[in-house]
């Protein structure tokens, strides 16, 4: 087995079992078996579980926002649905098998206080996202970007968290709503203000 087929089957092991189970519920040789990649080659390309969870949050990263901006860029016929197209993925994603929240906050929330680099991917990861609805917004001619992108980024954490622990995915689609009514007032105000 190469190097970099390695590294991919110990990242898909890492981000199923870290994902359902937490990180510090799991370990090394849990992540080598469910990969079948051999110890040493894990220790070449992971040489610390350290490095592992960090690999593993980066990758989550990639995928997540990627599968996201599909969905919108599939879905949103004009830049007004792009909002509301976010809520719809979020939905989707709340209603499938294995969910279990935000990678990040969980990985926050067992290791960010004791790890620089679980927190330094969690803070990239939301950074990330709130660029992207920043992005999403500046299409749009509403009067303050910048606090609407705010806004909806607040309400993506927040649908997220609580979808997490009500264990109701239909919180996406009530912050799909307050989506749709913040984006509305913005560009109400926009238009009003050129007048």
């Amino acid at each position: 087995m190469h190097q970099e087929e390695a590294r991919v089957r110990l990242l898909d092991a890492a981000e199923e079992l870290f994902y359902a189970r937490g990180i510090q519920a799991v370990g090394m040789d849990e992540i080598r078996a469910a990969s079948g990649v051999s110890l040493k080659r894990l220790y070449q390309s992971f040489p610390s579980k350290h490095e592992l969870v960090e690999a593993y949050l980066r990758h989550r990263d990639e995928r997540w926002r990627a599968a996201l901006a599909a969905h919108v860029q599939e879905h949103a016929a004009a830049p007004g649905d792009a909002p509301a197209a976010v809520f719809d993925w979020l939905h989707a994603w709340f209603t499938a098998p294995g969910f279990r929240g935000c990678a990040f906050i969980n990985a926050f929330g067992e290791l960010g206080a004791v790890s620089e680099g679980v927190a330094r991917a969690a803070r990239d990861h939301k950074d990330a996202v709130h660029a992207y609805v920043a992005g999403l917004v500046r299409e749009l001619p509403a009067g303050d970007p910048a606090a609407l992108a705010e806004q909806l980024a607040l309400l993506i954490d927040g649908a997220i968290t609580t979808a997490t622990i009500s264990g109701d995915p239909d919180t996406a689609l009530r912050a799909r709503d307050a989506a749709v009514t913040l984006v509305t007032a913005a560009t109400a105000q926009a238009a009003g203000a050129e007048r």
